[in-house]
């Protein structure tokens, strides 16, 4: 046994199985840091088995809140935002907050569920809320899983997703009332929205040194929500281009130039004011255009109306992906509504290949059948 101060903290080291283990106890007291040393060595001197049962079973010990707080100080650390989790588990801890861990069970989630269904929760976020309360059980959270996905009541049914695609004439009314507003950020943001997909984040805080207006003519998406959507390069058709060139013309009176590092849409209300900064939201624009273009719908819907229209086009999926940046074909599926009109055009054309074949064929039949009856009859 061996302790010794380094610095501010005591620090140990002892030989074990031929081997030397060095490491700082925390502490400036002696007498615990002599126990911290017996402890590590305690635990080394353990299989990994009964390692791995007695951090379940300390697992099992903590409350959903203790561990929901564990689990969210580590999920700050390794993600962007943790909005999501905290959200989520928020709910988690309100209703099971007080709870063990080992005293989770498949039919207290069950519960857990019927009671967020009685706040009018929808099924998706309930289902991400018991995959997260799920994970703060452990190896407990496995059994349960497993349990409830062979009762089939692991996961609430989705109804049909709310997002639907907007016709070309609808595009065109509300561009045309964007146009008519008092700042051209909102026509370039929705021309731009409706022929690249861009989620509402990637739009909002994209900057002049992702876009290439010159040789490229494309867009490259900053951070995403997907690892799949980070950093994708989307080529501008003719209509983002002019919105776009439209829009950075406005930009340079306004501000004098397009620096690089500057937001495309800047912050401000009603006009913009600072480019250093991301607009908040299209929120309010977005309102007065779809009401005086009298469209219902998403702002998210204009991501639907792309993938809806790539997918009608003939683009193969990996295509849509890329561009989208979607993850799956289970996701992608989620996106593309195709068109009964776009269905009866596709049935339509097997049908016209077909009648083609057919009057090919009698054609042929009729021109083989006219050759007979031209032959010259031999008489003997």
């Amino acid at each position: 046994m061996s302790v010794f101060k380094n610095g501010k903290f005591y620090h140990y080291e002892f030989q074990l199985h031929g081997r030397r283990h060095r490491g700082s106890t925390g502490t400036a007291s002696k007498p615990q840091a002599i126990a911290e040393e017996r402890r590590q060595r305690e635990r080394l001197e353990k299989s990994y088995s009964q390692i791995l049962e007695e951090e379940g079973r300390e697992q099992q010990r903590k409350t959903i809140q203790f561990a929901a707080d564990e689990f969210l100080q580590d999920y700050r650390a390794k993600h962007r935002s943790a909005t999501f989790a905290e959200y989520a588990l928020g709910h988690v801890c309100k209703l099971l907050g007080g709870s063990l861990v080992m005293e989770i069970t498949p039919n207290v989630v069950k519960r857990y569920q019927a009671d967020r269904l009685n706040e009018k929760a929808s099924p998706k976020t309930i289902n991400d809320e018991v995959s997260l309360l799920l994970r703060l059980c452990g190896e407990q959270g496995v059994l349960i899983r497993a349990t409830l996905h062979r009762d089939k009541a692991l996961k609430l049914p989705l109804p049909p997703p709310p997002g639907r695609p907007y016709s070309s004439e609808e595009k065109s009314r509300m561009l045309a009332e964007a146009q008519k507003l008092r700042t051209p950020q909102m026509h370039a943001a929705l021309a731009l929205d409706l022929n690249t997909g861009l989620r509402d984040k990637e739009l909002r805080e994209i900057r002049w040194e992702q876009i290439d207006l010159v040789q490229k003519k494309s867009l490259t998406v900053g951070k995403s929500k997907t690892e799949a959507g980070t950093g994708r390069v989307i080529p501008l058709n003719e209509t983002a281009m002019a919105a776009l060139e439209a829009h950075a013309a406005w930009y340079t009176r306004r501000f004098g130039e397009c620096r690089p590092e500057w937001y495309v849409f800047a912050f401000g209300s009603p006009l913009p004011k600072d480019p250093t900064r991301p607009i908040t939201s299209f929120k309010t624009a977005w309102i007065k255009v779809r009401k005086k273009a009298e469209v219902k719908g998403r702002w998210h819907d204009n991501r639907h109306t792309l993938v809806t229209e790539l997918a009608e086009s003939g683009a193969g999926d990996e295509v849509i992906m890329s561009i989208a940046g979607h993850v799956s074909r289970a996701m992608l599926s989620r996106y593309s509504h195709v068109r009964m009109e776009a269905k009866r055009r596709a049935l339509d054309e097997i049908a016209t290949r077909q009648r083609a074949a057919d009057e090919k064929r009698k054609e042929e039949a009729g021109q083989q059948e006219a050759a007979v009856v031209s032959q010259p009859v031999l008489v003997q």
